[in-house]
């Protein structure tokens, strides 16, 4: 029998899961038990990923300074950038009103990495140790030319706010492994690079338009994880759950009349958070890792609140059975001084990024999780300010940039797609958002196709109207 487009037929303990829950999506279950005779088309490339750990670097880091290695550009420091290359592309207002677009190299040096061959810059040490286990795609592009539509288009499929974020996708058809525990769950650190970087909204890890019980559940860094998670003093446990029964009671004579969905989510949210009084605190006291571990991660994974710290955090809630759980780490909007901002960005997320990657592999969780790295658009090769050879800036890519992925089904040390010798325009392989996002879903066993939610008279999905899963990619 064809198994069904959105879920694999590999995927049998994931659908008797998803028709037992109460809190999964009964949408999806139904859909599932009257499509098993379908005969659609199968999609290429074995879906395997149960979870994402998406390692969001917020503020766009310069793929011509880690990845997309260009040694032509050294022979035309401060060459004018033809105006054919440029091809009349829209400019943001930082650079629209230059005279002149200098070239400007990187000055970092480049090598080949592990067997694979992969260019990795001397900036990332830790990460071009891993070259072998990475697919980096490095064809991406993107529509928007600032941070903020951009970022909401690369997390919700628009650059306009209000769709759901990716991860509220995968919870919604998916749910969570894990009852006592949200299916979505978002970390934020300050990097050491920009710290005047763009803010992020909590709409970034919304759920737009679907039912709240989907939104990412973000974690703080200071005092307790969650909000309200203790008992106030003299509140017992007994008596909080008597409370909560009965709220629960009072909002189904409530639904029972309006009909409104958004109750039932109330009420199951109210659930999650009393589950949560209990398993959070024992989620998140890193105490209980060993020294091996911390000697992996760094020193800096001891700090609350950093990004060593998120990504260890990250292992430990997908080894819980969370579904999607995001990184945002800031600090990557390099417009002047660049080296300096970027060296220490790289500080911030190199070790830490690897260290994520080796521990998953080492637990065997790699081979069914799946690890993205990568920002909302690249860098410009021409200089954003005065260039000298120890110091430039870059501004707003929207063309190309590079985006790695690890374990969870896709390919290991390959790299795909190719841009021109001014890694400016991409010449091969071109992979839309929309087609990362279509890749991202099918790596989970989702068809981008078939996930829909109705709103407004319209079916609404993550990838719009368009998207490719890139095959490319895929084992």
């Amino acid at each position: 029998m064809t198994p069904h487009p959105l879920v694999d037929a590999a995927r049998a303990s994931r659908r008797a899961f998803l028709t037992r829950s109460a809190a999964g999506i009964g949408a999806l279950a139904s859909l599932i038990a009257e499509s098993e005779a379908a005969e659609p088309a199968a999609p290429s490339g074995k879906p395997r990923a149960r979870r994402i750990i998406y390692l969001f670097q917020s503020g766009a880091p310069s793929q011509l300074d880690l990845f997309d290695y260009k040694a032509g550009l050294k022979d035309r420091f401060a060459a004018e950038l033809p105006a054919s290359v440029r091809m009349g592309q829209r400019l943001t207002g930082m650079t629209a009103t230059q005279e002149s677009f200098p070239v400007a190299p990187s000055k970092y040096r480049f090598a080949r990495r592990g067997k694979s061959g992969a260019w990795v810059s001397d900036l990332l040490p830790r990460t071009a140790e891993m070259a072998d286990d990475l697919c980096f795609v490095k064809s991406v592009h993107t529509e928007a030319i600032n941070h903020d539509p951009a970022i909401t288009f690369a997390q919700t499929g628009a650059q306009l706010a209000g769709r759901p974020s990716i991860g509220a996708w995968v919870a919604y058809g998916l749910g969570t492994e894990n009852a006592n525990l949200p299916a979505f769950v978002v970390l934020v650190s300050q990097g050491s690079g920009n710290p005047t970087d763009q803010p992020l909204y909590d709409r970034l890890w919304g759920s737009g338009f679907l039912p709240t019980s989907y939104q990412g559940v973000k974690f703080r860094s200071q005092g307790d994880p969650v909000l309200f998670l203790k008992n106030p003093d003299g509140v017992t446990a007994a008596g909080r759950r008597r409370v909560l029964d009965d709220l629960a009671a009072l909002n189904r004579l409530r639904e029972g009349e309006t009909g409104d969905p958004e109750t039932e989510t109330r009420i199951a949210q109210y659930e999650m958070a009393f589950r949560m009084q209990t398993s959070v605190p024992d989620l998140t006291d890193l105490s209980k890792e060993d020294a091996g571990t911390f000697d992996l991660y760094g020193e800096d994974a001891k700090k609350p609140g950093t990004f060593a710290a998120n990504c260890l955090l990250a292992r430990r809630l997908v080894e819980r059975g969370v579904r999607f759980v995001q990184l945002f780490h800031r600090g990557w909007d390099q417009h002047t001084n660049l080296p300096k901002q970027i060296e220490g960005q790289c500080r911030d997320t190199d070790r830490a990024s690897a260290a994520l990657i080796t521990d998953l592999k080492r637990r065997g969780l790699l081979d069914d999780t799946l690890v993205v790295w990568g920002g909302e658009f690249g860098r410009t090769v021409y200089c954003q300010g005065k260039l000298t050879a120890d110091d430039y800036g870059r501004d707003h890519h929207p063309r190309c940039y590079t985006v790695w992925l690890a374990g969870g089904g896709v390919k290991r040390g390959v790299s795909v797609g190719e841009t021109d010798e001014f890694g400016y325009n991409v010449v091969k392989d071109p992979v839309h958002v929309h087609d990362l996002n279509a890749t991202i879903l099918h790596c989970l066993g989702i068809d981008h196709t078939k996930l829909t939610y109705r709103y407004q008279g319209r079916d609404f999905r993550l990838t719009d109207v368009h998207g490719r899963v890139v095959s490319e990619l895929l084992m």
